[in-house]
């Protein structure tokens, strides 16, 4: 048992060692690509990128075998963020899916070598009919750099296989530039949350881009009251709101404090009753706009460990109230 015990060990060492090597291998060829950007490999970025956001047209993504699992990747992240895109497989391209590229489109090619034959009538295509070509590969003299309007030339690092042969380095590096690039686009075309839950609006993702003004109990059921408000009063108010907490306005209006069972406990005494609203509030309560998402709301009620928000407007007024139970409800934890 012993034996097994540490023949067990052994392998389970060599097994992370393993992994690190991999995971460092990887991390050293992002580096190197990362310290590229300051040279003409950046220049080149930057002219990638002005393409891309300059056309009419979608944006075309191929690649074949491990390089067209990146590139599927890459049109699926574009179409997400803002950049209409999607992916023809090399193959179907020969076999009339050339004809889904248009004119006002522009194309990304991935291939390591550069020399991918599938990729061949994508390439002559792309020169016939004068559409933008970018080529990502790790070798600058090959077809596919020479034929692209933009060469995106990759480090030439080290695959972490230790065969030096299966696809793993390389691929990490297509992965991160077309992400670099999707990001870029992102920014430049000013793409907003909004934005985004337009493109996500099902599961955890959509729950989270949920705005505060989507989830938020009216004024209709807001115990509201004045600071000079007899504390028989505001009790009352509240059993009846089933808020858990009143709102103190001045006479403009505007949230100038917030009663929550907290301040009751702090003033539990039998003179309590004959109090007003404004010796019991909290002054300067936190609120939220109506506009938030609704996460940042859930994350100030966890920070601050309150169960809910009175949601405010840019004169100060109240608007709504958002409970706890509310953003449990819709999902957003």
């Amino acid at each position: 048992m012993a034996m097994t015990d540490t023949a067990s060990t052994d392998s389970r060492a060599a097994d992370i060692q393993h992994a690190r090597q991999v995971l460092e291998t990887e991390a050293q060829a992002l580096e190197t690509l990362a310290r590229q950007l300051d040279g003409p490999f950046g220049a080149s970025f930057c002219q990638a990128a002005d393409i891309l956001s300059g056309i009419k047209g979608r944006v075309i993504v191929s690649g074949m075998g491990k390089s067209g699992h990146i590139a599927r990747k890459l049109a699926a992240t574009l179409a997400s963020t803002g950049t209409t895109a999607y992916y023809i497989h090399p193959g179907e391209a020969s076999h009339g899916d050339l004809g889904m590229i248009g004119p006002e489109d522009a194309i990304i090619a991935f291939s390591k070598s550069g020399d991918t034959s599938e990729l061949a009538d994508i390439l002559h295509y792309a020169a016939r009919f004068r559409i933008p070509l970018i080529g990502v590969t790790e070798r600058a003299g090959s077809s596919l750099a020479e034929a692209a309007t933009v060469p995106l030339v990759l480090p030439a690092c080290p695959e972490a296989c230790p065969m030096g042969l299966a696809p793993t380095t390389s691929t990490t590096l297509m992965l991160a530039l077309g992400d670099a690039l999707a990001v870029t686009l992102l920014q430049r075309k000013g793409f907003t949350a909004d934005d985004f839950r337009v493109f996500h609006p099902g599961g955890k993702l959509g729950k989270q881009l949920l705005k505060v003004k989507a989830l938020m109990r009216g004024l209709d059921r807001l115990p509201l009251t004045g600071p000079d408000a007899p504390m028989s009063d505001v009790l009352l108010g509240i059993s009846a709101h089933g808020t858990g907490c009143a709102g103190v306005v001045d006479a403009k209006g505007q949230l100038t404090g917030i009663i929550t069972d907290g301040d009751l406990r702090r003033h539990m005494a039998p003179s309590l009753l004959g109090e007003t609203a404004g010796a019991v509030m909290t002054r300067d309560p936190k609120t939220i706009r109506a506009d938030a998402l609704a996460a940042e709301a859930l994350a100030i009620m966890n920070e601050r460990r309150i169960t809910g928000l009175f949601v405010v407007g840019e004169d100060g007024k109240p608007q709504g109230f958002v409970h706890i139970h509310d953003l449990l409800q819709a999902g957003v934890g």
